[in-house]
């Protein structure tokens, strides 16, 4: 009998976990319910939005109070989900954790989080009746399950990265994760290891509240402004980021205007900038530098309690020295046999699958020269359409050798630190997607033909033998 018309229930739906509740993980979240999964997402603490929530309750946040995101509104927000009329032209941590809280209940998102539930393990067990690997995911408050796929969207951005010899320090040493608000450091002197955007964003605020802050800085930079003619810079650069504009003209452009606005980065102390490297995105930092409220050192010597000897042979005390030195990828929910992060690399194919674990993707690790949530919504349908069937992955050996090309990319052009294991430029990597998705969707087809036509011919061969039996 006809199943369909016998009223027969259908399958279930196929099952995806996603771990962690912030951009990512609602992006991902938004497109699996719209596919017809049934969707759990994870999440540690009681708020969605992840690092945009200040003084979040999973602890892992590292937003500070005047933090803003370093994209225009125009280009961070999702490109169907627009923030709302009258949000500042660059939203900060306050107009993100709305942003996110507005979403989760515009897609009907909340009944699917699992707040306070901490993910402690995730591991493959015995394949389903359709041959397929699952995944038993297990929390700290006994909330788990088992599910087709998992979506690893905790970020990279919680465990930092401490140099040991600076915590050798006699005065208050931290990790600018636990910086909050400039007030605690009120008529100290203040040394700031590190010159990524939250170095300079922390050395910015404390500027005018210490008598002395000092930026070390051990590598070259390029600092864009907010701002060129009164509109965001963001969106000016985000012109040159069409795929119809090379990479190289947009970075020589990029680098003109910069220079027109902030002049040589040498002249205000930092050395030269000898690789590529993602511009960073202050507004006042330049500003704080020429009028010496910040001086920029090259790299710290030698410590002897409170007393800092920097590189150029000058010895200064301080009373308190922020590291902001980074962080380290940490998955600790995923065994060693399935990931294992050396280096603080991860290698995985488009940033997103490991070849030897369909089923278990990541999203979000990564480090993009533009705006986080243009990538989110690019690899979110990417996974969707492999877990549908509407697409197929290359082989192992050709996901393999596709990450030993993007691992040599990013040690031709970018520094060999911590920082830089996971760069992406947006035009680069946005292709990839497009085109791996275009050819994984042929290879779905290909597959599926070649079954039908299997079929047909079964079908056919079994004809004679049915009309003799009659």
């Amino acid at each position: 009998m006809d199943e369909s018309k016998s009223g027969a229930s259908k399958s279930p739906p196929k099952s995806v976990a996603i771990i962690g509740a912030g951009a990512s993980g609602l992006c991902a979240a938004r497109y699996f319910k719209e596919a017809g999964f049934a969707v759990t997402v994870y999440e540690i603490g009681t708020q969605v939005g992840g690092l945009w929530c200040f003084n979040n309750d999973n602890g892992l946040s590292s937003a500070y109070k005047t933090l803003h995101i370093n994209t225009a509104k125009r280009l961070t927000s999702f490109r169907d989900y627009k923030f709302p009329e009258g949000t500042q032209p660059f939203p900060s941590h306050r107009d993100m954790h709305d942003y996110f809280t507005r979403f989760v209940q515009d897609f009907g998102l909340r009944p699917l989080i699992r707040f306070g539930s901490r993910v402690t393990s995730v591991r493959p067990i015995e394949a389903s009746a359709a041959g397929r690997m699952r995944w038993k995911v297990e929390t700290d408050n006994a909330n788990g399950g088992i599910f087709d796929a998992v979506v690893v969207a905790s970020g990279h951005l919680s465990k930092p990265l401490h140099v040991e010899r600076l915590r050798g320090f006699g005065g208050q040493y931290l990790h600018s994760h636990d910086y909050k608000e400039p007030q605690p450091f009120v008529g100290k002197r203040v040394c700031i290891m590190g010159i990524g955007n939250s170095a300079c964003d922390i050395a910015s605020d404390l500027a005018t509240v210490t008598p002395r802050t000092v930026l070390v800085a051990r590598s070259g930079v390029r600092i864009a402004p907010k701002l060129l003619f009164g509109i965001p810079f963001t969106d000016v650069t985000m012109i040159l980021a069409h795929p119809l504009i090379p990479e190289w003209v947009g970075r020589i452009v990029t680098r003109a205007l910069v220079r027109v606005v902030h002049g040589s980065m040498e002249r205000l102390g930092f050395k030269p900038l000898k690789r590529r490297s993602h511009a960073l995105s202050n507004a006042t930092i330049v500003q704080h530098i020429a009028y010496r409220r910040v001086e920029v050192k090259h790299d710290i010597a030698a410590i002897d309690g409170k007393v800092i000897q920097f590189s150029d042979g000058t010895r200064e005390e301080f009373d308190t020295l922020i590291a902001a030195t980074g962080y380290l990828i940490d998955f600790p929910f995923l065994p060693p046999e399935i990931l294992s992060v050396r280096h603080n690399a991860v290698h995985l194919y488009n940033r997103i699958v490991l070849p030897e674990w369909p089923g278990l993707y990541f999203m979000g690790l990564l480090n993009l020269n533009g705006a986080a949530n243009q990538a989110y919504e690019r690899q979110a349908p990417w996974i969707v359409a492999m877990e549908t069937g509407e697409a197929e992955l290359p082989s192992r050996d050709e996901m393999e050798k596709a990450m030993m090309r993007k691992a040599r990319w990013v040690r031709r052009y970018y520094p060999d630190t911590p920082r830089h294991t996971i760069e992406e430029e947006p035009i680069r990597y946005f292709r990839e997607l497009r085109l791996s998705l275009r050819d994984a969707r042929a290879r779905a087809g290909r597959r599926s033909k070649a079954a039908w036509l299997a079929r047909a011919r079964g079908s056919i061969r079994a004809a004679p033998a049915t009309r003799r039996s009659n």
